[in-house]
């Protein structure tokens, strides 16, 4: 009896001890397996052999930066509290590993930071934000520069100054601006803004859209501080820029995207909408004449993308961080010097992956039960037809033969 109760309890221990295993892997160790087969990248592109990093590594010299996009915070209204909650875990566990194991210097997040925001109250607004800061909240020597989406101020209909104004409040920020770090220029633009209508936020963001390229341009002209129009400009790091926003530049699908974070295949030949899923044409043309960055990074369709403007201006489309939005998130490593630069794409763990534990989990957890029975069954089977004796056995000459009656 004793001996069986003894089975039992260390059946029930070593369920419990596979059952937290589980959890603990899935739900904190998995992000670290991921992220830790990700690293910095070495500047490869567009620079100088003396700017090149050796053995892939950057030097002293290089600014590291995060990008990611469209992590899309639930609200008020829409979404099951689970499916808030387990989201926000992710986005929280996957960002803070990624923290600690990348110690970036800057975190850009290309917009739709969340889903409601076009709507929100002010109330659900000041929650919203107050659970962003929880989720990715950074240390001192890392900064978090955040741009506005569609879903944070509404779409160019939806868009109004209360809006904008109480997002850039939030975030310390202003939806169009450059940011300089270690020579490299990074200009931020308020997408949502370029329609080409003539609203009032759509003047100004072309205003200061405009004086921006003019700096820059001056900047960039050795000698030019003497002309009338260059006499009052800002000055910039003598580098053309980087350009970072939601909305990606026109392109007409996502047919020519291929890769494991690129949009299915049923929807890669969707045709894309101007001013809803991308920019105009005249509006992509405009920043591209305007500013001839040497990269864009935007967001906005939840997909990994590579498109080359005008054979000549790159541009990655940085898939969704929400694995509401996708099985496989993912965001960009960048390696940013002011004459080149480098990228690589670090995936989170999949979706599917951590269900398929989860299911095994709980299946043995269902089966091992009756295994147990079925074992435990068929050993007192087995003694009832094969009972020892603690005796010795008698040889054949000690054995007493009883007469029949």
């Amino acid at each position: 009896m004793m001996s069986g109760l003894n089975v039992a309890c260390s059946a029930v221990i070593v369920l419990f001890g596979a059952v937290c295993s589980v959890f603990i892997f899935c739900e904190y160790l998995i992000y670290y397996a991921a992220i830790l087969q990700c690293g910095w990248p070495g500047i490869d592109r567009g620079a100088p052999a003396g700017e090149k990093s050796a053995n892939g590594q950057p030097n002293a010299e290089v600014m590291r930066a995060m990008v990611l996009s469209d992590t899309h915070l639930l609200g008020a209204v829409g979404g099951h509290w689970f499916d808030k909650l387990r989201r926000e875990w992710q986005m929280e566990r996957a960002f803070q590993t990624a923290l600690t194991l990348l110690r970036p210097e800057v975190v850009f997040i290309l917009g739709d930071v969340f889903n409601e925001g076009k709507w929100s109250s002010p109330k659900n607004w000041e929650d919203d934000v107050h659970r962003f800061q929880k989720v990715f909240r950074h240390p001192s020597d890392t900064e978090l520069v955040v741009l506005v989406g569609n879903h944070d101020v509404g779409f160019h209909y939806e868009m109004d100054w209360f809006k904008l104004q109480r997002f850039e409040k939030a975030f310390n920020t202003t939806s169009t601006r450059m940011v300089t770090k270690k020579g490299v220029n990074f200009l931020l633009v308020n997408s949502v803004a370029l329609h080409g209508d003539g609203c009032s936020i759509c003047q100004s963001v072309e205003k200061q859209l405009c004086t921006l390229s003019r700096d820059l341009n001056c900047s960039l002209l050795q000698n030019s501080q003497s002309s009338e129009l260059c006499r009052d400009a800002w000055t910039y790091p003598p580098t053309p820029p980087i350009i970072l926003q939601h909305y990606p530049l026109y392109r007409e699908s996502d047919a020519g995207c291929t890769g494991r974070d690129a949009a299915p295949s049923e929807e890669r030949h969707l045709l894309f909408r101007e001013k809803y899923d991308a920019l105009s044409q005249e509006a992509s043309h405009r920043l591209l004449q305007w500013f001839k960055p040497r990269l864009v990074l935007s967001g906005h369709t939840h997909s990994g993308c590579q498109v080359l403007h005008d054979n000549q201006y790159p541009e990655i489309s940085v898939p969704s961080f929400n694995w509401r939005n996708r099985n496989n998130p993912s965001f960009i490593l960048g390696s940013f010097s002011p004459g080149g630069y480098g990228l690589s794409k670090c995936f989170l763990p999949e979706e599917t992956t951590v269900i398929a534990l989860y299911c095994s989990t709980g299946a043995s957890l269902l089966l091992l039960p009756l295994v147990h029975c079925l074992w435990m069954r068929g050993l007192l089977r087995c003694l009832d037809f094969c009972p020892i004796s603690k005796h010795k056995s008698l040889r054949p000459s000690q054995v007493e033969v009883v007469p029949d009656c």
